[in-house]
């Protein structure tokens, strides 16, 4: 499924991410297999002390998680990677970062991994990082510059993948 980009003429996607490799899917399946895993071979990560730390992480990704959706809200550009993408959003989390949300999920992850101090739930992160920053991200990108040419080649130039 194709659509004619009438800004440079040529075919585009119909939306960034039409497979499987959903980004919420990827992250929940590491953080249940990094729990398994937990549960069990527990496998310490910090001392004790740090584990309160895990609270301020997963809530300052919660709090990224909600600005990043958001911004792209008051855009009036849908979040899901499942529909078309109407802006290219350069406001609020989006100066910093193109991925906002992705390290929203990533911080979310290792905040959970500190709090239950458990190693497992940051190996499990490491995949999941991997696969949305070798397959995900990249089919994203190309939609966008197919579907925007310069004005995300500019953006894509301006400002860092995650930070």
């Amino acid at each position: 499924m194709v659509q004619r980009d009438s800004q440079n003429q040529q075919s585009v996607a119909l939306a960034a991410n039409l497979g499987l490799a959903r980004p919420p899917a990827i992250y929940l399946i590491a953080i249940l297999s990094g729990l398994v895993l937990h549960f069990a071979w527990p496998m310490r990560l910090v001392p004790n002390l740090a584990r309160p730390y895990g609270g301020l992480i997963a809530i300052l990704a919660v709090t990224l998680f909600i600005w990043s959706i958001k911004t792209f809200r008051s855009a009036g550009t849908p979040v899901p990677g499942s529909r078309p993408t109407t802006a290219i959003v350069k406001v609020g989390p989006y100066r910093s970062s193109r991925n906002p949300i992705y390290l929203a999920f990533s911080l979310f992850q290792i905040g959970i991994a500190l709090g239950v101090n458990d190693a497992w739930i940051v190996i499990t992160l490491l995949p999941a990082i991997a696969l949305i920053s070798f397959v995900v991200i990249p089919r994203e990108e190309s939609y966008l510059e197919a579907r925007f040419g310069e004005e995300y080649a500019a953006y894509k130039a301006s400002v860092r993948r995650w930070l």
